[in-house]
């Protein structure tokens, strides 16, 4: 059995400007861009939206040709009605080349509305009509990343992850269960789930994925928090390519760089899905075989970390969004080498199979809970998965169909 741990990555230290310039990467002016988005969001306040403000300043101070500050900085400054510095920084995004800005992503925008029932109303009868037979038929999509073996050899290797995503793929993939189309469902395990691989499969969903179709998203792998006064929580997810540096002394630079921020993902759900009905599953691992005296994983100050409360409530921002989370953020995660998975993973397959898909999700998830309470209670230990949603309307089953 391998313990999944919650701890903090202590510090953040800058890389001078001379050499951010010079190694082509900018990994601190990556990493204040991704703290501005998690500053701000489509609900955020004017001090909030100030607060990102300074940070993308920074980030573009230290890392001029840092396209993406350049472009979120412009769309702050837009909230902020400030419309000759918005143009002005739009035009240095432009002019240095920004992916963002290419992709017109919108973070401070939701992708769907904020539903609110009328009195005696139901929320429900606020939702869009079923596609009529002229529309193009309702479909299903799904993205499922599991990553046990990376790049960097000082990155500890995990025992199930990518046996979860294979697993939960195939779950969606039977016809007696999850429904979903072969050509739909995209999977990226190990070498094949890059930082750059997972974010083109997420703009691939969310060219695709029309309102009235079902989105699952389902992402394994370590995650880790940036330091000890973290404002979002789980801020980095493991891809196959993140580079660490020295187990024993990370390079908070390329790690920053090479990461997959936790806020690209809550970005792609709240503001560019526009599926009434996303389900996210988070469940990132820890290996226990890494752990040393101590208890601390890859170095002293480096172990993985559920997803937080904030990073939840932001995801499920907008209509129709579940995510659901392994455990607390403050509490471990465990795997059995007996199931061969996560036991939330287990017992997630489990019911979602004992019910052929068709039960609300809302239900899968409050037996899940317990179950994994319970086992891991039975071996002295303790572990509570979290869920949280838009609504208490926002519930489909996985083996519906998506329009209805």
């Amino acid at each position: 059995m391998a313990v999944r741990l919650t701890s903090l990555l202590t510090a953040l230290f800058l890389c001078p400007y001379a050499q951010a310039q010079g190694n082509g990467r900018c990994g601190a002016g990556k990493d204040l861009v991704v703290q501005a988005l998690e500053r701000a969001g489509p609900q955020s306040s004017t001090a909030e939206f100030m607060d990102a403000l300074q940070l993308l300043k920074r980030a573009s101070a230290l890392c001029s040709d840092l396209g993406d500050a350049w472009y979120y900085r412009s769309l702050v400054e837009v909230k902020l009605g400030h419309a000759g510095l918005a143009k002005f920084a739009a035009d240095q995004a432009r002019l240095v080349g920004s992916e963002a800005q290419e992709q017109g992503l919108q973070p401070f925008d939701l992708a769907t509305p904020l539903l609110v029932a009328a009195r005696g109303v139901p929320m429900r009868s606020a939702l869009p009509a079923a596609p009529t037979s002229a529309a193009r038929p309702a479909q299903k999509w799904a993205l499922v990343v599991g990553i046990s073996r990376f790049s960097d050899r000082n990155v500890p290797s995990l025992n199930y992850t990518a046996n979860d995503a294979q697993a939960f793929a195939r779950l969606l993939l039977d016809p007696g269960i999850g429904q979903f189309r072969s050509e739909n469902v995209h999977v990226l395990t190990d070498s094949q789930a890059t930082t750059k691989a997972i974010k083109q499969e997420l703009n691939w969903i969310a060219r695709h994925a029309q309102t009235q179709d079902m989105v699952v998203i389902y992402v394994a792998t370590h995650g880790f928090p940036r330091a000890l006064d973290s404002v979002g929580g789980l801020n980095y997810l493991m891809t196959y390519d993140t580079e660490m540096g020295s187990a024993q002394q990370p390079d908070e630079d390329a790690l920053f760089a090479t990461a997959f921020p936790m806020v690209d993902l809550t970005t792609s759900v709240a503001s560019r899905m526009q599926s009434l009905r996303t389900l996210v599953v988070l469940d990132t691992c820890y290996s226990g075989g890494a752990v040393h005296a101590g208890g601390r994983m890859m170095s002293p100050g480096l172990a993985n970390a559920a997803p937080s409360e904030e990073t939840l409530k932001r995801m499920s921002a907008g209509t129709g969004r579940m995510v659901f989370a392994a455990s607390r953020e403050d509490e471990q995660s465990l795997e059995s080498a007996t199931l061969k998975h996560g036991y939330f993973t287990y017992f997630l397959l489990k019911r979602l199979t004992d019910a052929k898909g068709a039960a609300p999700l809302s239900q899968i998830y409050a037996s899940v809970a317990k179950d994994v309470s319970d086992q891991v209670a039975a071996e002295g230990l303790h572990q509570n998965p979290v869920m949280d949603r838009s609504s208490e309307e926002a519930d489909f089953s996985l083996a519906s169909a998506p329009g209805h």
